[in-house]
């Protein structure tokens, strides 16, 4: 199987009630993260560098960020006469979703489907963030003589009542699976991945819908574990699962690891996003720097320390920001203090002001706001 054979799929609106303060006006897929990226940047990008050259990103609402972020899919090479970037607006369905009703969306682009040549389909979420090669994922398919292909990470789950629990065995072979479950202890947790024909897709989904099923974990793959070859691929590297508010933080913190660093951003697997000509970074006389990420377009002219600051961010004189993640364009003025802040994008931060939140539950600040 190659990439070439394979059509990308991206739910970019799926999960946002679990991070309602970012998604309230915008998807889940244009969460800002790690400085410069969008959620979106990571499955978008895995796609692209493991050869596949058409994907579709379904939409829901709130999906003008998305489409001023995405364009024509030029920062992905997606850009083409033929095949390409394509932005599936929610046509043909309603407009109020249930809770998980990627059966029923999946029923909506049906044309788009049938229409496309390649024999596989990959589907992905856009709330993980991991740099996941996914030729080694077509490669334990083909090998497996699998029908679908599941991919999940061994660890504690990041949240124990919104994720699926699947239980393998040495072959690969997934025997149980459990739905919007999780464990304290270690367990096989899912990361939103599933490799499946296109055939066999095309016929599960309209199988479920002429029995209005609606979702997806329970009424089709659950359903069809006793009669379908129904394997695991395992994700050993970094790999983030945005299921929470606190979890995006702590994702956006783990970046201080040079060893999450070098797995999420490699040389032969980068991660690409939409280019923002600026400025270099400008440091003021007294400006102090520790442990932090600082994108291109930011004035530093106070002190920061483990901060991830986003283009175009001003800290101005005496201004403290500590374990803070300040979004694009926000201006920190004068001797104000930050610690465990999550800024969103154009927040005013007056001079002399104080804030702080906690590791397990930091600030969030709203977009536009000012303080």
């Amino acid at each position: 199987m190659r990439g070439n054979n394979v059509l990308g799929i991206l739910f970019a609106y799926v999960h946002e009630e679990r991070v309602r303060e970012l998604t309230e006006n915008r998807v889940m897929a244009s969460i800002p993260y790690g400085g410069r990226y969008r959620l979106v940047d990571f499955p978008l990008s895995n796609m692209v560098n493991s050869g596949i050259n058409k994907v579709g990103v379904i939409t829901e609402t709130n999906y003008q960020s998305l489409m001023d972020h995405l364009g024509s899919g030029k920062a992905w090479d997606l850009s083409r006469k033929r095949e390409g970037l394509y932005l599936l607006p929610p046509f043909g369905a309603e407009t109020t979703r249930r809770t998980d009703a990627r059966i029923e969306t999946l029923s909506s682009i049906m044309r788009f489907l049938k229409n496309s040549h390649e024999d596989y389909v990959l589907l992905s979420d856009c709330d993980l963030v991991a740099n996941i090669d996914y030729r080694d994922v077509f490669r334990f398919h083909t090998e497996k003589n699998a029908d679908i292909t599941l991919v999940y990470r061994r660890g504690t789950s990041p949240d124990t009542d919104k994720n699926c629990v699947y239980t393998i065995d040495p072959e690969g072979v997934v025997r149980d699976m459990l739905v919007k479950r999780g464990s304290d202890a270690d367990c096989n947790y899912g990361l939103g991945i599933r490799l499946i024909s296109k055939d066999l897709l095309v016929k599960l989904v309209e199988d479920c819908m002429s029995r209005n099923l609606y979702d997806f974990d329970r009424d089709l793959l659950q359903r069809c574990l006793p009669d379908l070859r129904v394997v695991g691929y395992e994700v050993t590297g970094a790999a983030y699962p945005i299921t929470s508010f606190g979890s995006y933080f702590n994702a956006n913190m783990a970046l201080m690891d040079p060893k999450v660093r070098a797995q999420l951003f490699t040389s032969t697997q980068p991660i690409y996003t939409k280019v923002r000509d600026d400025m270099p970074v400008k440091y003021g006389l007294g400006s102090v720097i520790g442990n932090s990420i600082v994108a291109d377009g930011c004035f530093i002219d106070g002190e920061v320390e483990n901060c991830v600051l986003f283009r175009g961010v001003q800290v101005k004189k005496g201004a403290k920001l500590k374990n803070c993640v300040i979004m694009q364009d926000t201006v920190v003025g004068e001797n104000t203090r930050l610690d465990y802040v999550v800024a969103d994008k154009n927040v005013i931060f007056e001079q002399d002001r104080s804030m702080a939140g906690h590791q397990n539950y930091p600030v969030y600040i709203s977009k536009g706001s000012r303080v």
